[in-house]
């Protein structure tokens, strides 16, 4: 079972949310936040798997919880559910290291598609957001392609492989099969690359690799 965290300050949103959720009988919400604060306590206490957070809620917004979350709580991924997709929001998002983004305005499946994906240790970016990251990564791409090569540099071979298989979408289990070795191996390897990097998650991770010329 994966363990989610709901948070949103409608009821009636999270009602909606968690029906959804409990679609899936591999999903199970274990605590419900109305606020961020409650969110970030709920997530110390519970542990889940998975953290859902609206951006915008009283006391503590969905942005500062999900950077509180990942300090206090850093084996739950965060996933930001939000009405709003402006570029300045998936940024901040992507800086306080969450692992997902995703639009309430989208198919209740992306939603489904997210929390297993970050759960198995994969980001997920809507499609609508994802287009928005690529036609960010479009501008500048030589400058950028320049910086992230050098930025590997610093990379094994093999973690270089690592990365561009992350870049590509995979999880630690489908890396782990792509490259014939055991899951807990990946685990390290990615651990290794965000501390050589110097990112804080998988997507950073990601857009260095798509950066760099390791991704198509």
């Amino acid at each position: 079972m994966i363990r989610i965290l709901l948070a949103d300050d409608e009821a009636m949103i999270r009602a909606g949310v968690r029906a959804i959720l409990e679609s899936d009988p591999e999903l199970d919400v274990v605590a419900e936040a109305g606020d961020g604060r409650q969110a970030v306590d709920l997530a110390i206490s519970h542990h889940p798997d998975v953290a859902l957070l609206d951006i915008r809620m009283p006391r503590l917004d969905g942005l500062a919880a999900a950077a509180e979350i990942r300090r206090a709580a850093p084996g739950t991924a965060v996933v930001m559910l939000t009405t709003f997709g402006e570029d300045d929001y998936i940024a901040k998002a992507l800086d306080v290291g969450a692992n997902g983004f995703l639009l309430k305005s989208g198919d209740p499946r992306e939603l489904l598609a997210g929390i297993h994906a970050v759960a198995e240790g994969a980001a997920y970016l809507s499609p609508k957001v994802a287009q928005r990251v690529i036609a960010q990564l479009s501008g500048g791409r030589m400058a950028k392609g320049a910086q992230a090569r050098d930025r590997i540099e610093v990379l094994t071979e093999r973690e270089r492989e690592v990365l561009a298989l992350l870049g590509g979408g995979l999880s630690n289990a489908e890396i782990a099969r792509e490259l014939h070795i055991v899951e807990g191996t990946v685990k390290a390897y990615v651990s290794a690359i965000l501390t050589r990097l110097d990112v804080r998650n998988r997507v950073q991770a990601a857009i260095i690799a798509h950066e760099a010329g390791l991704v198509a």
